[in-house]
């Protein structure tokens, strides 16, 4: 069984940066291909940004030029460099690895932008 841990979420102002963690335990996570989601209040989950196992990444229009994904897969953990943050990115963050066969999520840090 894998588990995800969030961190680093918290409230700034606009303007201000973030910086998250997603710590997992389990060897498959050199292998699996991991993701940054945000579900907002009322609204449906959506991907933030993406990082496959050999390094790739891919972003929502909204995250491109501002957010930055990354992994260390020696500490087994990804992260995700929020800059210039604004209200609208007010959310739940969510850590979601796919292994290809599994796919897992965290239990999501909040982080509050005001205005």
């Amino acid at each position: 069984q894998v588990q995800l841990v969030e961190s680093g979420g918290g409230s700034v102002q606009a303007g201000g940066s973030l910086s998250l963690s997603c710590a997992a335990s389990g060897i498959i996570f050199r292998f699996s291909t991991m993701a940054w989601y945000r579900q907002a209040p009322g609204k449906q989950r959506d991907l933030v940004a993406g990082i496959s196992s050999g390094g790739s990444t891919n972003y929502a229009d909204a995250a491109k030029g501002r957010f930055t994904i990354s992994r260390d897969n020696a500490k087994n953990t990804m992260y995700l460099q929020m800059n210039s943050l604004q209200p609208e990115d007010t959310a739940v963050y969510y850590c979601n690895l796919n292994s290809g066969i599994s796919e897992f999520w965290g239990q999501g840090t909040l982080v509050t932008v005001s205005s």
